[in-house]
């Protein structure tokens, strides 16, 4: 075993090499304060047969031991994989994936194990850095090591890999992942922060990364294993040059020019089905023709871009494609919108209902226990013309979700100015590049049609890049369409407000990217969310709603005594339960006394309320009340004049004159009115009807 430490914005980071796991490639039993973490890579002997694309997997398994805690539900063990680590495994893979060779097709697993949390110490940062460590080390083919680092924001003071609490809590939430020379991935969700901030946090998180780049190239070059050899699935050269005579540049060129994929669909079928009749007697190449005419695609469409300055489908390099937005296309819903950007399309769907909605999660933060905004996002196979069963979210519809949620976040309004829990879905009619930027828009525009007084509308836009042979050739595209993403180099997607940024996520194919492209790529998307937002979306709905839907529930919220909560709530919950039945509201309270009743129709709201509000009341002499005749005893009746709630009224206060029996005068369940005149001498509250008129 060997130990290899470092000093972390003020923490040691501790890594064992050989202590564990010692039948994986490659193994790091990293601890960095008291969180650990097991981060593990392997690799397949042998390329998997029969596919085009490199087989990696990445997990991260949270482990409710690690806080201590047993998990709920009948079986007691960990079940899937919950959003959290979905999404932590998405960060991680998508730093790690360009850093492997582009032939290479060993299946390859990097596992993370999350063993315990120190909440000073984020599990999912150490996991990032024990798999660049463990796959570094490891024999397996890797550019790398890629570091990360996570930046927060206190009272504008950024914070390095700040703790989970200040993570939680502060303005910005952002992970950059670096190479020794360029960033290489970047996410982040702000309270609308300017470029200028933002561009300074990402390269002060760079600067970190290279100082535990050196300590990991340190161990790899004390205990790193040689890289193994592998069998490469690149096309051969001598197929390419046939494949160039039998479909010259310029026809490839004609077939993927144009605006309509299912043109360009249609173009690459007819040429597909050329070259494999002309490779009928050889088998070999007929196994990766796909993979040899998406490979002359890509080369294509390249040269177009960087070297003519032409897209695919003839627009200039920073135009966006055709918008178009509609609020109200759905009835009784909450709220809808949708938003329609060249092929891609997207309906969104809110629902508003009361706090007690809110997503309970059971995770590794302790800070993070409720989500009152959730925002899902689905992808169906008919939106890219394609057939297959639906198996429910994969991890790309989770991460668009989270995505669109995280933009959105900062504008919603709080839950005092507004205490419902929100639900947005959005839908993916139609898909060509980009639909988690055109969901976020539509969220947007869904939420204020919902009459969810957001303080700002956010939009978003993804920018491209293509690359030639040096640092300076490149040029980057604004608004990328499928093809351009996927031929292309970046996916830099950015959301915010007219005041600033409110999320990223980048994703590249390359090794890295300059300071001058990122900072191009985020000024490219400010202009164009301006764009957007002013000449399509303000255009549809340029502010909220000023109340919410009619098929919208309504909430009163009052505050009362927080001593006076039993007194609701009833023993074993009677009372409040009686009031639900009477009214058909929805209650709920909170630890402080804040009170919400929520329902469609008013006027049980507002009998609710009344309720509530004089069963908190404090008795006193002179009040008057409604009550209904529940008993009716010799020398009285009791009078229930809130659930639960009884007083009496004597014979003698019943009526003005004399009568000799009460029977006389109430009958059960008569409502009437009463005045109070204090408590008897045991305590009970007393009434008069006749004082009450």
């Amino acid at each position: 075993m060997k130990t290899y430490t470092m000093e972390l914005a003020g923490r040691t980071l501790r890594v064992d090499i050989d202590r564990v796991a010692k039948q994986a490639n490659g193994a790091a039993f990293i601890q960095y304060g008291d969180t650990t973490v097991l981060s593990t890579a392997t690799a397949s002997d042998k390329p998997r047969e029969g596919i085009d694309f490199f087989p990696l997997s990445v997990e991260f398994e949270e482990k409710q031991y690690s806080v201590g805690k047993i998990p709920g539900g009948f079986n007691k063990r960990e079940g899937k994989a919950s959003e959290n680590a979905v999404l932590t495994a998405r960060v991680i893979d998508r730093p790690m994936r360009p850093l492997f060779p582009k032939d290479y097709r060993n299946d390859v697993t990097l596992n993370n194990l999350v063993l315990s949390v120190d909440p000073e110490c984020r599990p999912e940062l150490v996991a990032m850095l024990g798999t660049t460590i463990a796959t570094s080390i490891s024999d397996i083919p890797f550019d790398g090591p890629c570091a990360m680092t996570q930046v927060g924001m206190i009272d504008g003071e950024f914070v390095i890999n700040p703790s989970q609490e200040q993570w939680a809590n502060g303005d910005l939430k952002l992970t950059v992942a670096s190479t020794s020379e360029k960033v290489i991935m970047i996410e982040a969700g702000a309270n609308e922060i300017q470029d200028d901030k933002m561009i300074e946090a990402i390269y002060k998180a760079h600067e970190v990364n290279q100082t535990i780049i050196e300590f990991i190239n340190k161990m790899v070059a004390e205990v790193g294993k040689a890289k193994h050899s592998y069998t490469s699935c690149a096309i051969p050269e001598e197929m390419f040059n046939k494949i160039k005579e039998i479909v010259p540049p310029e026809e490839m060129e004609e077939a993927v020019f144009t605006d309509e994929k299912q043109v360009r669909e249609e173009n690459i079928k007819n040429i597909t089905e050329k070259l494999e009749e002309a490779f009928a007697d050889n088998e070999e190449w007929l196994d990766v023709l796909g993979e040899a005419i998406y490979q002359y695609q890509k080369k294509t469409v390249r040269k177009m871009i960087l070297v003519d300055h032409k897209r695919p489908d003839g627009r200039k390099i920073d135009e966006i494609r055709p918008l178009s937005a509609e609020v109200d296309l759905i009835p009784r819903v909450h709220g809808s919108a949708m938003f329609t950007r060249g092929q891609t399309q997207i309906c969104d769907i809110v629902t508003l209902a009361p706090l007690s909605e809110v997503q309970r999660i059971d995770g590794l933060d302790e800070n993070v226990v409720e989500k009152r905004y959730m925002h899902h996002y689905n992808f169906p196979s008919y939106s890219v013309g394609e057939t297959k069963p639906s198996r429910g979210p994969g991890r790309r519809e989770i991460g668009h979700g989270a995505l669109a949620e995280r933009a959105l976040i900062p504008v919603l309004p709080s839950t005092e100015e507004f205490p419902y829990a929100i639900r947005a879905v959005s839908e993916t009619f139609e898909s060509n590049g980009s639909t988690s930027m055109a969901s976020t828009c539509a969220s947007c525009m869904s939420l204020m049609a919902a009459g969810v007084p957001i303080k700002r509308m956010v939009a978003g836009i993804s920018c491209g890049l293509v690359t030639g042979e040096s640092d300076d050739d490149y040029l980057v595209l604004t608004d990328i369409q499928g093809l351009e993403d996927f031929f292309g180099d970046m996916d830099f997607k950015v959301t915010g407000t007219k005041d600033g940024i409110t999320a990223i996520q980048m994703d590249i194919k390359i090794h890295g990217l300059t300071r001058p492209i990122v900072e191009e790529a985020i000024r490219r998307t400010r202009e164009a969310r301006f764009f957007i937002m002013d000449t399509c979306m303000s255009k549809a709905i340029s502010e909220p709603r000023a109340s919410v839907n009619e098929y919208a529930p309504k909430i009163i919220q009052i505050t009362i005594d927080p001593e006076k909560i039993g007194d609701v709530v009833g023993q074993r919950g009677k009372t409040i339960n009686e009031i639900i039945e009477r009214t058909g509201v929805k209650i709920d309270i909170t630890d402080e006394g804040n009170v919400s009743i929520c329902g469609t129709d008013q006027a049980k709201m507002d009998e609710a309320k009344k309720m509530i509000e004089t069963i908190t009341t404090d008795f006193e002499e002179g009040q008057l009340f409604e009550g209904k005749v529940v008993s009716i005893k010799d020398f009285g009746a009791f009078i229930e004049f809130a659930p639960g709630k009884e007083g009496m009224v004597h014979i003698s206060k019943i009526a003005k004159e004399r009568i000799n029996r009460v029977e006389d005068v109430l009958t059960l369940g008569d409502h009437v009115k009463v005045k109070c005149l204090g408590k008897d001498k045991m305590g009970r509250i007393s009434f008069s009807m006749k004082d009450a008129e």
